[in-house]
């Protein structure tokens, strides 16, 4: 027996039945296990079997067999089994042109085959390690096993139309080598260690390159932007060549699939390797950057950049390709080296392997929250006697809100506290037992003896609720990887635990019910809601909430060190905890998971207004944190930390607002602010960024400014923008205006009104002052 990690996983109809296909990394080295004459299958209403006999009579290589389980509504059902997937869809089609409904035939084989044998990444395989590499028909059983895993970084350098290859760079452990399109077909060692070996041309470049891949034979390849560029372009000219580009293992061809619609985004899966794109792994681990460009996020990650960069890179890889291939070489594999060291840094790999074993999901797999909830609940759904419906089933007219978000009181504050409920809606799932399986058995039980109320009728059968076990093992394992400095798995899990409402509250969920998810957030709204009544009898007053914290004033302007701030916000903590403990007990006769926590102590606190009104704003807001002398400033929603607004607007704001939290004079720096715009002097810091979300052409009716200044740019020449791309653009007299080639004066009066005031105003209006008042005297110098 041996422990092994899966890579990727297949099928394929045979005349002997299904064979399903799993690729393992395992410690001493990649294994293949196939499970032959296996079957699809899926359910029908067992009231409807004799009709489903006489639709599918012509229809052989199938059988059915009643099972004790039903569906959410109490009918007993049948399963349907096929020997190949051929026969599954054709009998699927057959039945559902009959109005017969099929659940769960959008399961695939390979899927239903790991999850009912809880298998998620980790298996043990009951066999001899060793050759063959390939196993059939082994058992498998779960297990808690992380691999070492050989992974090899991959960039290539091509014409600017992507339709020539000129080089290929590939990075590991072992290799650092360029296969380059050379007059020189010699092996060169550059003198930082780089291996340039050269090939006759396109064709040979590829062959060297996949010879390579064979021999070393890495478990994945990574890469940014890899799946998308990389190797889609690597198949298109290899097709172009008419050559085979097998990379994957045993000779496997990749299989692609793209999206619909211009633009698409593409998916490959090669059996047996797993391609891990560095862009998509950050967006899953929730990073955030102004631009996911390799090089913005290596200079913000490593502090090192592409040894090209700028406007005319494209130009410049040209060029170095025909005069300096040695360069160029060096180039190529300095990208590969930033991926494999941003993915080191980060530990993207790690982040990649615990989301794997939490969920189900593979490697690569690209969002997947409704998979893996699936993945993880159905076989205990079965075992608990129920299958999943289709998705789509359940018309409702009931609205699920969304979380609560208390209006504000706006203004600026002394001493504010953030009381934090730790993962507010798995707590509440745990506490009041909500779960799509509890709230069937409770519609069909005819007792309320162990029943828990929910929101808009609803109520929750604790005996049979599913939910609440899971986030209580995902919420201890978290806690043990805490306590072992495991910050892959510990993050993994909070992103996989925080996710359960958002899928219990999408309609993209084949188990979502408006009534099980409004028991979640309106259970939530009353949470925070009572909480601020319990706090505001403690003597303090609540002045904001949003979703799951609240924002604590505590009354007083005197000073207070910030250890006796948090000593408050330590003690309204455990009475709030001891109150919503004693509260359920008495009320619902449930235990409470619900766990409060003092955040932060606001030294200084603004609330703004919403703009040009007295209301207060929501979830916008600044404060002060930190001990005497090493404070620091936290922006929330505010100009500060939106890129959308110009770097000249978030300087501002961020020392005008640490000038008036100090009690310092401002009047001074913001006439100096002002008079240096005008001046031209800031010229610099007023360049606007924001991203195509659309083609240019679908923009009609409203065209919003950033598209108006590439419609110019492409219209001058300089360069068409497509969707996706980041548009850098200025206010000019003439309106909107690409920077590359800029040809009007800018308009100052516009940044002075439309970035420096708003700014200055949010603020400023608390001290009965504003941008105007203050340089309205000193406008007239420039009149």
């Amino acid at each position: 027996m041996f422990n092994a990690f899966l890579l990727t996983r297949g099928w394929r109809d045979t005349p002997k039945g299904l064979e399903l296909e799993f690729h393992w990394a395992t410690d001493s080295g990649a294994v293949c296990t196939r499970f032959t004459e296996q079957e699809a299958v899926f359910f029908i209403a067992t009231r409807k079997l004799s009709q489903a006999l006489e639709i599918l009579q012509s229809l052989s290589g199938w059988r059915h067999r009643d099972l004790p389980l039903k569906t959410r509504d109490g009918k007993a059902v049948t399963a349907l089994y096929f020997r190949t997937m051929g026969d599954a869809r054709e009998a699927e089609k057959r039945l559902t042109s009959h109005t017969i409904p099929c659940w769960e035939a959008d399961i695939r084989p390979p899927e239903r085959f790991l999850m009912e044998r809880f298998i998620t990444a980790a298996a043990c395989i009951d066999a001899v390690p060793g050759k063959p590499r390939t196993l059939f028909n082994p058992k498998l059983a779960p297990a808690d096993f992380r691999p070492k895993l050989r992974l090899a970084s991959i960039d290539i350098e091509t014409t600017m139309d992507a339709k020539t290859l000129y080089s290929i760079g590939v990075y590991s452990a072992q290799t650092r080598c360029v296969f380059m399109v050379a007059e020189q077909t010699s092996t060169q060692v550059l003198d930082d260690g780089t291996s340039l070996i050269g090939c006759v041309d396109e064709k040979a470049c590829l062959q060297k390159f996949l010879a390579w891949l064979k021999e070393e034979d890495p478990d994945g390849l990574i890469g940014w932007n890899v799946v998308q560029f990389d190797l889609w372009v690597l198949c298109d000219i290899a097709a172009r060549l008419k050559l085979v580009l097998d990379i994957g293992r045993g000779g496997a061809r990749p299989f692609w699939r793209q999206e619909k619609g211009e633009g698409g985004r593409r998916f490959v899966s090669i059996p047996g390797r797993v391609v891990l794109d560095g862009i998509e792994l950050l967006k899953q681990a929730n990073y955030q950057f102004d631009s996911f460009a390799l090089n913005n996020v290596a200079a913000e990650l490593l502090g090192e950049g592409k040894l090209l960069h700028g406007a005319d890179r494209g130009e410049d890889i040209t060029r170095l390709f025909h005069a300096d291939k040695s360069a160029l070489a060096r180039y190529n594999l300095k990208d590969c080296q930033l991926v494999w060291d941003i993915f080191a840094q980060q530990e993207l790999l790690e982040f990649a392997i615990e989301r794997s074993q939490l969920t189900g999901l593979l490697l690569d797999r690209i969002g997947g929250s409704v998979a893996a909830f699936e993945y993880s609940y159905l076989p205990r759904l079965h075992r608990n006697g129920f299958i999943a419906p289709n998705l789509g089933e359940l018309r409702s007219d009931i609205v699920s809100p969304g979380g609560f978000v208390m209006d504000s009181d706006p203004g600026i504050y002394q001493h504010v506290l953030v009381l934090d409920f730790k993962s507010l809606y798995p707590s509440i799932i745990r506490t009041f037992y909500i779960d799509p399986c509890a709230f069937w058995c409770a519609e069909q039980s005819t007792t309320k003896r162990h029943l828990v109320a929910g929101f808009n009728g609803a109520s929750f059968d604790r005996d049979k609720a599913i939910l609440p076990d899971m986030i209580e093992s995902l919420w201890q394992a978290r806690d043990r990887a805490k306590a072992g400095n495991n910050t892959p798995l510990s993050y993994a899990i909070k992103i996989i635990m925080n996710s359960f409402y958002g899928v219990l509250g999408s309609t993209g969920c084949r188990f979502f019910d408006p009534r099980v998810a409004s028991s979640i957030t309106l259970r939530g709204h009353d949470i925070i809601q009572s909480s601020k009544r319990w706090i505001e009898t403690q003597g303090y007053k609540v002045i904001y909430g949003d979703t799951d914290s609240v924002f604590v004033w505590l009354c007083t302007d005197a000073p207070m060190p910030d250890e006796e701030a948090a000593g408050v916000g330590r003690h309204l903590a455990e009475g709030l905890n001891v109150w919503w403990q004693e509260k359920l007990q008495d009320e619902f006769g449930i235990e409470s998971a619900l766990e409060i926590e003092f955040e932060t102590h606001y030294k200084k606190f603004l609330m703004p207004t919403v703009r040009g009104s007295d209301e207060g704003s929501k979830k916008r807001y600044a404060g002060l944190v930190g001990k005497a002398g090493a404070e620091t400033l936290v922006f929330k929603g505010l100009e500060s930390v939106r890129t959308d607004w110009t770097l000249l607007a978030r300087e501002f704001q961020h020392e005008l607002y640490r000038r008036v939290f100090a009690d310092e004079p401002y009047q001074a720096y913001v006439q100096q602010c002002v008079r240096a715009l005008m001046l031209g002097e800031s010229d610099d810091k007023l360049v606007y960024k924001k991203r195509l979300r659309r083609r240019l052409s679908d923009y009609q009716k409203n065209v919003p400014p950033h598209v108006q200044a590439a419609r110019k740019q492409k219209e001058w020449g300089l360069g068409e923008l497509k969707r996706g791309d980041w548009v850098s653009y200025v206010i000019t007299l003439q309106g909107p205006e690409p920077v590359p080639g800029r040809r009007s004066e800018l308009d100052y009066e516009h940044y002075r009104t439309r970035q420096l005031a708003p700014v200055a105003d949010s603020i400023l209006y608390f001290l009965n002052d504003s941008l105007a008042a203050i340089t309205d005297r000193q406008m007239s110098l420039f009149g």
